[in-house]
């Protein structure tokens, strides 16, 4: 498959990951599992990244592929990491979402199928959007 490699500023081809819910399990945090495997929520204003102010970028959890740049980062207000557009589309997926008594567009990661959030159309320009993201289905590097 294709993905946007950050670092390198350009489209590579990755495999697909795919674990079974026992390796998942291993790898990860109780709180991470229950995110990124079952669409769980973690609890608004818990998240750490609001302290992280440098260049850098957020990947996902479960196999590391880049998301958002710090730069796409604002505080939204709601208590979760909040960013207005991705690294590239290629590197997230969309699903509508009717859970919750709601109808949202759950964002995935595009390599991995792990949840990381939702998106709505009341962010920032330029794009408008939120992609309200559960901090522990990500990992932060500086760049």
């Amino acid at each position: 498959m294709k993905i946007f490699d950050a670092v390198l500023d350009q489209v590579i081809e990755a495999d697909k990951i795919f674990k079974t819910d026992t390796e998942w399990k291993v790898l990860l945090t109780p709180a991470q599992y229950e995110v990124t495997s079952n669409k769980g929520t973690e609890k608004p204003y818990t998240c750490t990244f609001d302290r992280v102010k440098n260049d850098g970028i957020y990947r996902c959890v479960r196999c590391g592929t880049d998301l958002f740049y710090a730069k796409a980062k604002f505080d939204s207000g709601t208590g979760w990491p909040s960013y207005f557009e991705p690294v590239s589309e290629l590197n997230i997926h969309y699903a509508e979402d009717d859970s919750s008594g709601m109808h949202r567009t759950e964002v995935r990661c595009a390599r991995c199928e792990a949840h990381l959030g939702h998106v709505f159309d009341d962010g920032p320009p330029p794009t408008g959007k939120r992609y309200c993201i559960n901090g522990v289905a990500l990992k932060f590097i500086s760049i």
